[in-house]
């Protein structure tokens, strides 16, 4: 069988004064298509008719350009356009989805703003854009854009979307089709736990500690969104203050996407499986934790492994979040029941190890996915003789655990 990746490359791309207009321009129309498209069917909705299929949304459109209304329209690729009333059709398939269970639940379609500091157009293979030989980027009705080729690209992709964030910066997104890249074998098994005081602690004992990338950035992010609040509604002075605090929190994404790729690559590269736990993110974030939760990026760091397993050819496991991994003893496997969080570090009653929480867990998690890994690593202190419970006195300090820095792991 024949295994065929998709990947996404972004590249920032620099536009010139008339191309930011151009572009501007296709923002807009592609708004006002989907805004459009989304009308007719929900009106079609209220009254009863069937649902109006993209067929129809298509001949509306190509006679809503010949109007004086909609003249504008033509100014821009027409590809730009169909490919608007294809993001319709798949947020709408989407939100059917939702309904059946086939994912997980979201809303209906909804207009978009103009005020929306995102926007986003999509060239096709047919709409005529290519890669001179300059290295510029031509897009139909736009022009060659400068791009900031930060490496090449594997194969020749089959789509660009320009896309403009909140900053205000301009992004070239390549989607292309290559071939997994397998790495060497190793023996490695590793487990994942998690967690806020270290980002990600290791069953082989490692433990990464937590950057903290917004915690460090509050300070900058107050004076800014303080600068902004002080301006006045509607003024230019207002729209610069914007640009500023959303760039400042822009640098703290970037930097925190980039430890992620960077942890995650080192991760897959060393160990042949990967075992995480498969956590209620949502539910974490509407804790008093929230702030912190939103920091780690969890999901997005285990999104990361999981498809960096499946492009280099290794195992992804991901176990349920029910399993009782810190209750667990990692040496004898007998259950100690659940332990408050403030308890770091524990002696099991029936074999007398006396485990650290965060390295005792990352150990049940890879034996939770079936990975044979071993115990000895979730030990900080092996104990001889037990003593009873009720005979126990004040725990010594735990001995020094290994602790693996985030700072400059390389890269594949």
């Amino acid at each position: 069988m024949v295994i065929v990746v998709q990947l996404r490359y972004s590249f920032r791309v620099y536009p010139s004064t008339g191309q930011r207009i151009a572009l501007a321009r296709a923002f807009g129309c592609a708004r006002v298509v989907f805004n459009d498209a989304l009308r007719v069917r929900e009106q079609a909705r209220a009254v009863g008719l069937p649902f109006v299929p993209s067929a129809e949304l298509s001949k509306q459109l190509t006679v809503a350009k010949k109007t004086p209304e909609r003249a504008w329209l033509g100014e821009v690729s027409s590809v730009v356009l169909q490919q608007s009333l294809r993001d319709l059709d798949a947020a709408y398939r989407n939100f059917f989805d939702g309904l059946r269970g086939k994912r997980p639940t979201m809303g209906p379609p909804r207009l978009k703003s103009r005020k929306d500091t995102r926007q986003a157009v999509r060239f096709t293979a047919n709409a005529g854009w290519k890669i001179t030989t300059g290295g510029k980027l031509r897009l139909p009705k736009v022009g060659d854009v400068a791009v900031k080729w930060s490496r090449s690209l594997p194969s020749v992709p089959s789509t660009v979307t320009v896309v403009k964030d909140s900053a205000g910066r301009y992004f070239a997104s390549f989607v292309v089709e290559t071939d997994p890249e397998m790495l060497p074998a190793t023996d490695n098994v590793v487990g994942i736990d998690v967690g806020l005081t270290h980002f990600a602690v290791l069953s082989d004992g490692t433990k990464i500690d937590s950057p903290r990338f917004l915690r460090r950035a509050e300070k900058k992010l107050k004076k800014a969104q303080r600068d902004l609040s002080r301006k006045a509604k509607g003024s230019k002075n207002r729209a610069k203050a914007r640009i500023k605090v959303a760039r400042a929190h822009a640098r703290t994404a970037d930097a925190r996407r980039e430890f992620h790729h960077q942890l995650s690559t080192k991760i897959i590269r060393e160990n042949q499986a990967v075992a995480v736990e498969d956590l209620a993110v949502k539910a974490l974030a509407r804790t008093r934790m929230a702030k912190s939760v939103h920091d780690a990026g969890w999901s997005a760091f285990t999104a990361m492994l999981e498809y960096k397993a499946a492009l280099y050819g290794r195992t992804f496991h991901r176990i349920g979040r029910f399993e009782p991994t810190s209750q667990v003893c990692s040496a004898c496997g007998v259950k100690d029941g659940p332990k408050p969080l403030s308890l770091r570090v524990w002696t099991c009653g029936a074999c007398g190890t006396v485990l650290d929480r965060d390295i005792n867990a990352a150990v049940n998690i890879a034996k939770a996915a079936g990975l044979a890994v071993s115990a000895c690593g979730a030990r900080v202190r092996p104990v001889l003789v037990p003593a009873q419970r009720e005979e126990t006195g004040t725990h010594p300090k735990p001995q020094p655990v290994t602790t693996g820095r985030h700072a400059g792991i390389s890269v594949l």
